[in-house]
């Protein structure tokens, strides 16, 4: 008979009942707990106690059991808070628009009895506003929400906060932004609906886009508070769906003409209305990512951005398929990224650079003057409000076609001795006989290279100044031409000792093609830094250099590193994770919530695509070599500043592959940017990385997910490395371009 009670013992065991996550998440900070301290009693992964508090995962037997124990334990400790403590929002009831929707309460809250449910939802609030978000939440699919009416503006809000997902921007705590950055508009049941991030829905009574520019700055309380003191709010984004494209006269889809010109005519009868209501559009006219506004009064700023999928505003390199997503969706996954990085202001790249001029503002007010007024100042640390004159660009540092080289002959090819090439690594060689004997060939791939490149480093932040034969400084930005090419990679200095490494196996630290200059070249700061570093002794002939330079990259890598990590933890990998469970972690997590792993890609995007805008090149505009572009006159068109953190990224990847070769006598195979392969006999970047009792080699690759460490690409038989460079004779084919998934689709040219 006692077999027969430990059985039902078990099996009640099985089903035990477990609060909701928030409330596991909140029970356990309420007595200090750490996940890891939680993890270790119960003898779980850390990764699983978080899975269990976000509501990715479930736990089973016997460690379910052991869990609703120790929450039943704590709930008599800390029992939830009654629901009439919820504080309201300051000035919640204030302005609020006449009819608004809110989305439906989960599924297990609905099957609650009222008071229960009013208990569930004071709690959901508490923990939203009072705790931050939990770092390894991964949310749950959003479904579109119910819309009904509340009374008050605080119910409104609770009733979104308890349907929004776990992970889903709660909108920002100012009572001018409280329906948060932006809204999703969309037409349902021949009624205009805003879809909002936290699941708020409003009703739109806009009939026309001016009507709708109106409502989004008078009573829809979207936008975003300033990233920098002397900065700007953030204006709101409208994302319009095809629906709302019709209901409001705009078509559905461009035009070939018109994507060409990425604009809809002049003369379309919806610009006409924005001229008659007194509203303006930007130089760009209305295309995928339009401005509308009026200017500015004093501290007034009236501008709406608007956002058209269906025009291509989202790029699908970068946010993948979030064009295609129902409106609810589609607003939580642009709001995530607008709370992590920043409101939208156009492309991933456009935005990667909006967001460095929103934290350093270029100019701020002064102190009072002697009437106690306050006037507009340069704002030190930023790149001031005027673009670098052409004329005064080095000449080594701009694109071809640039003003200042338009006195060249037309055909004129300018070398590295004329032309600054800080560029990406785009290297391969042919395999040993040694390592054609072994069975794999492993890619690592470097999180967030370019930022990590970005991280500390100073940029110049004006003009540069000539200066012949000067002695080479490792701590100031410019350009410098030098003949590097006496440095001898079979010997260098790997930290204070020389080491013997054979040259040929490595690529050059100080081409982007991996070949050994072979006279004068102009290179950034980092790469000549690097000379030295390796032991060598450099003698520029001469250079540019910028006396005044900061850390101007500093913020910007921080708000993106931590946008990044905490979007990564969202989706279950955590940046403590040890190497074996990080490798399992990144093992399809993009499955794990597709919406947010757009997100991951929007942020990568919007730091290479930000530094790339650094040195935008002419975008037709019947624009002819020697003549200005539209770029020029912005203060962030600073070739100099991407060059150098291209300079530093690839630097810093050289110093890794020299270091492990040091130690292991093992050498890359290909190098594609920030992906380096090596051959090993196993199919995991352990089976070559050297680690000891979990440690990684210090000043070599290290796996994890933060900024410049590395993860797994993909891994490739060596039979196959052989049989496509076999097939497409080319012995130099770079592999790493291919290791992620095997697919060969053309020639590599190294285009």
């Amino acid at each position: 008979m006692s077999e027969l009670f430990d059985a039902v013992d078990a099996l009640l065991a099985s089903r035990a009942t477990l609060p909701p996550p928030a409330e596991r998440k909140r029970l356990r900070a309420a007595h200090g707990l750490t996940i890891d301290e939680v993890a270790t009693a119960l003898q779980v992964r850390r990764a699983t106690v978080s899975g269990w508090e976000s509501g990715k995962t479930e736990p089973r037997p016997p460690e379910r059991d052991a869990y609703a124990r120790l929450l039943d334990k704590l709930a008599e400790l800390y029992p939830a808070a009654p629901a009439d403590t919820a504080t309201p929002t300051p000035d919640a009831d204030a302005a609020v628009p006449a009819t608004f929707t809110a989305a439906p309460a989960p599924a297990e809250a609905q099957t609650l009895s009222t008071g229960e449910a009013s208990e569930a939802a004071v709690m959901t609030a508490t923990e939203n506003t009072q705790t931050p978000a939990p770092a390894a939440a991964a949310p749950a699919a959003v479904t579109r929400p119910a819309r009904t009416t509340r009374p008050s503006s605080t119910s409104r809000r609770l009733g979104a906060k308890k349907a929004a997902p776990a992970g889903t921007p709660a909108g920002g705590t100012d009572p001018r932004f409280e329906n948060g950055p932006l809204a999703v508009v969309d037409v349902e049941d021949g009624q205009v609906l805003a879809y909002c991030t936290g699941g708020l829905v409003l009703d739109v009574p806009a009939k026309s886009i001016p009507a709708l520019v109106d409502w989004t700055l008078r009573e829809a309380k979207l936008g975003a508070p300033k990233l920098s003191g002397p900065g700007k709010d953030a204006d709101p984004l409208i994302v319009l769906t095809e629906a709302a494209l019709e209901r409001y006269g705009l078509p559905i889809t461009l035009t070939e003409e018109e994507k060409h010109a990425g604009r809809i005519p002049e003369g379309h009868k919806v610009i006409k209305q924005l001229v008659r209501a007194d509203w303006q559009l930007t130089k760009r006219g209305f295309g995928p990512w339009a401005r509308i506004y009026r200017p500015a009064t004093g501290s007034e700023r009236a501008c709406v951005q608007l956002c058209i999928p269906s025009w291509n505003a989202l790029d699908t390199r970068h946010w993948g398929e979030a064009g295609q997503l129902p409106p609810a969706e589609l607003a939580r996954v642009l709001g995530v990224y607008a709370s992590r990085v920043m409101t939208p202001r156009g492309s991933t790249a456009v935005t990667g650079l909006e967001l460095m001029t929103a934290l350093h503002p270029p100019t701020r007010a002064s102190a009072p003057d002697a009437d106690g007024k306050r006037h507009s100042e340069h704002n030190p640390g930023s790149l001031g409000k005027d673009a670098i004159d052409p004329m005064n660009w080095p000449p080594c540092e701009v694109p071809d076609g640039h003003p200042v080289l338009k006195d060249l002959p037309r055909f004129h090819v300018r070398g590295p001795a004329e032309k600054l090439f800080e560029e990406a690594y785009d290297w391969a060689r042919p395999m040993t006989d040694a390592e054609c004997t072994l069975r794999h060939l492993v890619g690592i791939d470097v999180n967030m290279a370019f930022a990590a490149g970005a991280n500390g480093l100073p940029v110049g932040l004006g003009a540069a100044t000539p200066v012949k034969a000067p002695a080479f400084d490792p701590k100031l930005p410019g350009s410098w031409l030098v003949d590097l090419s006496h440095v001898d990679l079979s010997r260098v200095k790997v930290g204070k000792e020389w080491v013997e490494l054979d040259g040929s196996l490595l690529p050059s630290p100080f081409t982007w093609k991996g070949e050994r200059p072979e006279g004068p070249a102009w290179y950034a700061t980092p790469t000549v830094a690097y000379a030295q570093e390796l032991g060598y002794e450099v003698r520029p002939i001469e250079a540019w250099v910028r006396y005044d330079n900061g850390r101007y990259l500093d913020g910007w890598y921080n708000r993106l590193r931590d946008a990044y990590l905490a979007t990564m933890a969202d989706l279950g990998v955590d940046a403590d994770l040890s190497p074996e469970d990080f490798l399992a972690a990144m093992d399809g997590y993009k499955g794990r919530d597709p919406e947010l792993a757009i997100v991951g890609s929007a942020i990568k995007a919007t730091v290479k695509g930000g530094l790339g805008k650094l040195r935008e090149r002419p975008r037709g505009e019947g624009w002819r070599p020697g003549e200005p572009w539209r770029a020029l006159s912005r203060p962030t068109w600073r070739p100099d500043i991407r060059a150098a953190v291209i300079s530093r990224t690839r630097i810093n990847l050289h110093r890794k592959i020299v270091k492990h070769a040091s130690f292991t006598g093992q050498y890359p195979i290909a190098v594609l940017s920030d992906c380096v392969v090596y051959a090993a006999n196993g199919e995991s970047p352990l089976d070559f990385l050297p680690y000891r009792e979990g440690k990684p080699l210090p000043g070599g690759f290290k796996l994890g997910i933060n900024p410049g460490l590395v993860k797994h690409e993909g891994t490739q038989d060596v039979l196959w490395g052989e049989e496509v460079r076999e097939k497409f004779n080319a012995p130099e084919l770079n592999l790493a371009r291919y290791i992620k998934d095997g697919t060969v689709t053309d020639v590599d040219n190294g285009e």
